[in-house]
């Protein structure tokens, strides 16, 4: 024990007479378990999120009992299950609106409800006498109170005109979720004995089957491990897990970088203790004690640097996560135990796995050739071979997975094929080139060049790589998020065609506005709309209400449609999808879709495919007057205005004067397009922070690799100095080699960059959204990133170039009296 101990003891030594080295390994670790912690934090805040919406009074996380058309039914159904020994709890839920914001209406019977979804923890016992007896209690999440503005005791009225029962907060609630005793939502929803589902509570004795009580009028659902949810918005936290995933990988290339140029420098310390008597086995787990100490220091650090990415990030993924999905995330970051640990198992398995190589090396070369410090880094033909032959079968895994292939994880499958076979061919595509000028050239010091940049190409390796592989997602996102941009932009111009748009508060006072507006003269035009919500084949599905007039005619984003299809609209018997409920439910023009509606269902021809940018939920577009006659019960507040352009502001003046409408509740186009750029641009600042740092961690890694060269570049240089060739020079084509296989690596990155985008495009967008975006080349950018990554590479050559200029000739010298 004391022996490893001095052991240890020596090889620390070494970080004492090199503090830049320590940090660099230090900030790669840092770095990489932050990005990832970070991401990760994100995620399972939101995740938390939805497991309490999922599971708030028996959600979908208990076995309920629902009709199979997906709509209400009669409570008698209820009281007949009870009296034939089924343990259930009614339910009744549906939209409502209040101040023009929408929530969850939920109301429940509290003495019947199932321990195990939670109504006796949330109401308590004391409680349950207030929250069924007159006026009851309206409980809310302290998110959704500050949301609405409210405060606790609050009797706000719904969008119907009727008022909730007094407010009672309730923290553990889910936001966005409003409960009450089942009587009284029957009343606010006016829905007199009506209940949307029954919880099943477990069953204490013998009960009668199911068929046998209500026919065919009810079927069981199991509990769902997924929500629609979490359905939803996988896509986008599989986006972040990706990218996060991507950065830790690249920060530990500064990592490998920094371990092997320590290594490389301990070879003869490592001689030395071979010599003294220390045995290679106890050599090797003493350089693992001391990663894992170094890793664990790094990760406590990484992880606080996480918890502040995290928390300074976490507005903007909760405003996209509630713009795209409606997703409710608490600004307040709570963390778990397990997130504290697995950020320092993932920051000692990255050291770990970032120091494998020198490892290895270090345990197999015989005691006499660890004093050949470069030995390590010679270029070995037959791996080259092997590489190249792994990337050909990596790739060709890619095209079999992109053939075969139909889910997201397969798209992202394809990306992280084509990305890790591309970085295992860069040494290959490179010393092909090299060698190719090397035969190409008759001038000694040309052939030189070519045969020495090969020779670099073994320590310069890994660093290219992660150059390419930054470069290369760069050039990907960039271009799908410029792609969407442009695509988003005109999108909007067509979608957002009113002036103004008002969501008042009840239709009341949609009524009485509508009827004031049809006496202004500047006024062109009102144009009503209504939406509702269903579920089809397991997934909800908006129903959009739409007047019969020429601004949706004119401008609505049609991908392909027939000849007569608003007309097929206005008639109620023809019905516009979305794309991406197109994709899902494999829906062409010309084909029927029914939707259960309280009325019965409703069956209507598609008649044409719109975009729907930015929606991940399948949408139809139908007439709003078809909409109202099939869902009576959906609001009627919201409405558009055609106004010109230079009465806008009087008209909002004057619609805010006359009702009191605040912005929530009437905007302008120009105020909602806005808002709607600025979730897109929430909803990519995450990953363009993580681009950024990606390109960065690769010059960073670049420089460290440099730096490990350094002085085995000694031997390579010297002759070339006793010749002739001054400092200067030699510094020069030092850098002219760099600069070149930093180019050729960069131009190699623009078309795989390219392949990237249009797998992020065709394969991964469709397959996490359904909406195939256009697809677009930008020159400037891309020219733009070459710089760049160019740039990149200069500045990580200059202090080893520097440190060769002013390298004194007596070193130079040293090298030809040392044994090498």
């Amino acid at each position: 024990m004391r022996r490893a101990l001095w052991v240890l003891a020596v090889l620390l030594s070494h970080w004492r007479r090199h503090p830049l080295q320590f940090a660099t390994v230090m900030i790669g670790l840092i770095a990489a378990t932050a990005l990832w912690s970070g991401v990760q934090a994100l995620n399972q805040q939101a995740r938390t999120s939805y497991d309490r919406a999922a599971a708030a009074f028996g959600g979908m996380r208990t076995p309920m009992l629902v009709s199979p058309g997906g709509g209400a039914f009669s409570q008698k159904l209820f009281v007949d299950l009870r009296r034939a020994g089924w343990p259930v709890s009614p339910v009744l839920e549906a939209r409502a609106q209040i101040e023009g914001r929408s929530v969850r209406l939920l109301g429940i019977e509290p003495v019947t409800m199932p321990p195990e979804a939670g109504a006796a923890a949330e109401i308590g016992t004391s409680g349950a006498q207030a929250f069924i007896t007159p006026p009851g209690q309206a409980l809310i999440a302290r998110e959704t109170m500050t949301e609405l503005g409210l405060r606790e005791g609050a009797t706000p009225t719904l969008g119907n005109g009727r008022m909730l029962p007094p407010l009672k907060l309730q923290p553990a609630l889910a936001p966005g979720v409003i409960v009450v005793d089942i009587g009284i939502a029957q009343t606010l929803l006016a829905l007199p004995d009506q209940v949307t589902r029954l919880l099943i509570g477990k069953a204490k004795g013998p009960r009668a089957a199911l068929d046998s009580v209500t026919g065919q009028q009810l079927r069981i659902v199991q509990p769902e491990s997924e929500t629609d949810l979490e359905r939803l918005t996988d896509s986008f936290h599989l986006n972040l897990t990706a990218f996060g995933l991507l950065s830790f990988f690249v920060g530990l290339f500064i990592v490998n970088s920094a371990i092997g140029l320590g290594f490389e420098q301990r070879l003869p310390m490592l001689r030395t203790l071979r010599a003294c008597g220390v045995s290679a086995r106890q050599l090797n787990a003493v350089l693992i004690l001391e990663l894992v100490s170094i890793a664990l220091l790094a990760g406590i650090i990484g992880l606080i640097c996480g918890y502040v990415i995290a928390a300074s990030l976490l507005p903007d993924v909760a405003a996209s996560l509630r713009g795209l999905y409606g997703a409710q995330i608490p600004g307040q970051l709570t963390l778990k135990p397990q997130w504290w640990l697995a950020g320092l198992a993932i920051s000692v398995s990255g050291a770990l796995l970032a120091a494998i190589s020198s490892l290895l090396k270090a345990a197999r070369l015989p005691l006499l050739a660890t004093a050949q410090p470069y030995a390590w880094q010679q270029v070995q033909q037959r791996w080259l071979r092997l590489q190249g032959a792994g990337a050909v079968l990596v790739l060709a895994a890619a095209a079999i997975v992109l053939w075969f292939g139909g889910s997201l994880i397969a798209g992202f499958t394809v990306l992280a094929a084509l990305l890790l076979g591309a970085a295992l061919a860069l040494p290959v595509l490179l010393g092909l080139v090299l060698a190719a000028g090397e035969r190409n050239t008759r001038r000694p010091l040309l052939a030189w060049f070519w045969a020495d940049s090969r020779l670099q190409l073994s320590g310069l390796s890994l660093a290219l790589m992660a150059l390419l592989l930054a470069l290369a997602v760069n050039v990907g996102v960039g271009t799908m998020v410029e792609s969407f941009s442009r695509t988003f932009t005109g999108w909007l111009d067509g979608r957002l065609s009113s002036e103004i748009y008002i969501n008042a508060a009840s239709d009341a006072q949609a009524g009485e506005i509508q009827d004031w507006l049809k006496q202004r003269s500047d006024v062109q035009a009102i144009l009503p709309g209504s939406r509702a919500e269903v579920q089809l084949e397991g997934a909800p599905v908006e129903i959009n209400g739409l007047p019969d007039h020429a601004t949706f005619r004119d401008r609505w984003p049609l991908l392909d449609a027939t000849h007569d299809a608003w007309d097929r609209v206005r008639d109620g018997d023809g019905a516009l999808i979305s794309e991406q409920l197109s994709r899902r439910m494999n829906l062409a023009i010309g084909q029927t879709i029914t939707v259960p509606t309280p009325a019965g269902p409703w069956t209507m021809r598609i008649a044409a495919i719109y975009a729907d940018y930015g929606n991940p939920k399948g949408q139809l577009a139908v007439n709003v007057d078809a909409l109202l006659k099939h869902f009576p019960e959906s609001p009627r507040t919201r409405m558009g205005l055609r106004v010109t352009p230079e009465n806008v502001p009087a008209v909002i003046d004057a619609i805010r004067m006359r009702f009191g409408l605040d912005g929530r509740n009437l905007a302008d186009q120009a105020s909602v397009k806005k808002e709607s750029l600025g979730i897109f641009n929430r909803t990519f600042a995450v990953t363009s922070a993580l681009n950024a740092f990606t390109l960065g961690v690769a010059g960073v890694a670049l420089l460290t690799s440099l730096l490990t060269l350094g002085n085995s570049r000694l031997p390579q240089l010297a002759p070339l100095w006793a010749i002739g060739l001054t400092r200067r020079r030699l510094a020069g084509i030092e850098l002219l080699k760099t600069m070149c296989m930093a180019l050729i690596t960069s131009l190699l990155a623009l078309p795989l960059g390219l392949l990237v985008a249009w797998c992020l495009i065709a394969i991964v967008n469709v397959k996490a959204f359904g909406w195939r975006l256009p697809f677009y080349v930008f020159p400037l950018q891309l020219i733009e990133l070459l710089g760049v990554a160019m740039l990149a590479a200069l500045l990580a050559s200059l202090l080893p170039i520097l440190r060769l200029l002013r390298m004194q000739p007596v070193e130079l010298v040293k090298v030809f009296a040392n044994e090498r």
